[in-house]
């Protein structure tokens, strides 16, 4: 049915008697955060330094319904070995509210980290949309992005030729086209119809609050939408950053983009478009549709592969310590491995 009613009373009476908006405020307000402009469009970023000499420069990537917080768990437990950048997508939180496609975000995140921040080259890692991301930073920047670490391998499109994929591929095909008939109800109205979703969201915090819960709970499985989600707090954190920036219309419009340039296939993830192959891990946890390394081969050079313990979509919030340990092993290995310098 969507966002369970009990929940939401409860959710609400916290965030309207306990949950305390100044105290976590002024935590988001205690990380270097800067913005700039590149090209004509506001970016936010958090950039936090390591103090070791030789750390690889980390671009982490988040998706939707979350933000550059989605990381916060992560900067003590990566500083020693990375230079983080954590970026806001355009038309998600404190960067640009004009929304624009995945392979464009790209391109402006590569300038970020070369010309703005000056590294010669750098490591990402994404889920959900920052998959998509990613992965088009590995295809169209290949001579800046050394090694990539990814939560998932996107989802099929509807274009692809199935009597070239494995069996593994066929089933995460069908796997795929059930959970979105039973949980997708968000994407296909963001997909189609995000102008009339923004009115909304933009106008009712509960409303917003349902929209981003009833998203967290279809791939919650056993666990709380809480715990899900990292925490509580987390959770209602994450949803003020939406309200106050007034950016949950322009958020779910990247899905409308996505679409539209899947159909057009203008932003084709193709390897063989690359000048060189990124090195990629791929990370699955268990609460994400599983799919085999064959189907990740299809957009990146896969050189890990490997499944969790626990957790599920929003592992950074979740399970950090099992991500940071995974990018922790793969990325300076392969980073330096490839000639890579910070």
């Amino acid at each position: 049915m969507g966002a369970d009613l009990g929940y939401m009373k409860e959710l609400i009476d916290y965030w309207r008697t306990q949950y305390d908006w100044r105290i976590h405020e002024a935590k988001l307000n205690a990380l270097p955060q800067y913005k700039t402009v590149i090209e004509d469009t506001p970016l936010h970023f958090v950039q936090v330094r390591s103090e070791n000499p030789n750390a690889v420069p980390l671009l982490l990537v988040h998706g939707w319904p979350d933000s550059f917080y989605r990381f916060h768990k992560m900067i003590p437990l990566l500083s020693d070995s990375f230079d983080l950048v954590m970026p806001s997508i355009p038309g998600f939180g404190f960067s640009d509210r004009k929304t624009t496609t995945p392979k464009r975000v790209a391109h402006l995140f590569a300038k970020l980290m070369t010309e703005t921040l000056g590294y010669e080259g750098f490591a990402t890692c994404g889920g959900d949309v920052g998959t998509e991301i990613v992965t088009m930073l590995s295809t169209h920047h290949s001579d800046v992005v050394k090694a990539i670490l990814l939560t998932d391998a996107g989802y099929p499109t509807g274009s692809e030729d199935i009597t070239e994929m494995s069996p593994a591929d066929r089933q995460f095909m069908l796997d795929t086209q059930t959970w979105v008939q039973s949980e997708g109800a968000y994407l296909k109205l963001q997909a189609t119809k995000p102008q009339t979703l923004a009115y909304s969201l933009n106008d009712s915090p509960v409303g917003l609050a349902s929209w981003i819960v009833g998203m967290i709970r279809s791939g919650a499985g056993d666990e709380t939408v809480d715990d899900a989600f990292g925490g509580r707090d987390e959770l209602l954190t994450n949803i003020m950053i939406y309200w106050l920036t007034g950016t949950a219309g322009s958020a779910a419009r990247m899905y409308r983009l996505i679409v539209m340039a899947n159909q057009a296939n203008v932003d084709s993830a193709s390897p063989v478009r690359a000048t060189r192959r990124v090195p990629a891990s791929i990370v699955l946890f268990p609460r994400e549709i599983q799919f085999p390394s064959s189907w990740a081969e299809r957009s990146v050079h896969v050189c890990s592969y490997n499944k969790m313990p626990c957790g599920g979509h929003f592992a950074a919030l979740e399970k950090p310590e099992l991500l940071a340990n995974e990018l922790i092993r793969f990325i300076p290995l392969h980073y330096f491995g490839s000639g890579g310098s910070s």
